[in-house]
């Protein structure tokens, strides 16, 4: 585990949903044309906020009440994604507030940013795409391209094979349990931002990071403090 700032930062690698972009009101979006399709009450926009990073199966347990076995479950599950695949086309995501500041910092710095994401690669990469970020992204490590996924360590240390840096150069940022647990794992100096989709439990504070911030400012100034000493 990390426990001190890298002192030559050479690259910096983000979670997507909840740490890089705010993606909730395109999943709002669907989930509310599904249920209301359903005849079923509307979920609360704060509900599905904190479903976000737990994927889309986790969403259809939510708008549906069923668990996977359910017979109408994968149904559901196939409808979610290919109304998902449509809206990336007009996403309504955003980065987060201060976020593209401290990408052209990094940028400017000549320091590499990546997204190692439990999405996969056929929803993250359009959609980087849609919010014109590919070009910027240096690596993008989703499911697809590993054996095993976050919490295991092992997309992040390919990120940094990729990169041709030692893990313990770099940063991971992330808005779940699991991203610590990766990045830790990994060997990489964690930041957990509670600005995300942060569950319900275990409180962040729990999650072992070696840094929380309340805004994607403070990894700015952080970075530019370390760079002057």
């Amino acid at each position: 585990m990390s426990t001190a700032f890298p002192t030559s930062v050479k690259a910096v690698l983000f979670d997507l949903d909840g740490t890089l972009l705010d993606t909730a009101a395109d999943f709002a979006d669907v989930v509310s044309q599904m249920t209301e399709q359903a005849g079923l009450p509307a979920i609360p926009f704060s509900a599905i906020h904190q479903t976000v990073s737990n994927g889309a199966r986790a969403l259809v347990e939510l708008a549906f009440a069923i668990q996977s076995g359910h017979p109408d479950f994968e149904t559901r599950l196939n409808s979610l994604l290919a109304l998902y695949s449509e809206r990336i086309l007009a996403t309504k995501a955003t980065l987060y507030p201060g976020m593209d500041a401290l990408l052209q910092q990094l940028e400017q710095a000549g320091v590499p940013w990546g997204i190692v994401t439990n999405k996969p690669e056929r929803f993250s990469r359009p959609l980087l795409e849609s919010l014109r970020l590919s070009t910027r992204c240096s690596t993008l490590i989703c499911p697809d391209h590993v054996t095993l996924s976050k919490p295991h360590p092992e997309p992040l240390l390919l990120a940094c094979k990729q990169l041709e840096i030692n893990p313990r150069d770099a940063i991971y940022v992330g808005d779940h349990p699991r991203d610590i647990d990766a990045g830790r794992a990994a060997g990489m100096f964690t930041i957990a931002v509670r600005y995300g989709y942060l569950p319900e439990s275990p409180p962040v504070e729990q999650w072992q990071a070696d840094l929380i911030v309340d805004s994607v400012e403070l990894i700015s100034a952080q970075l530019a403090n370390n760079s002057r000493t």
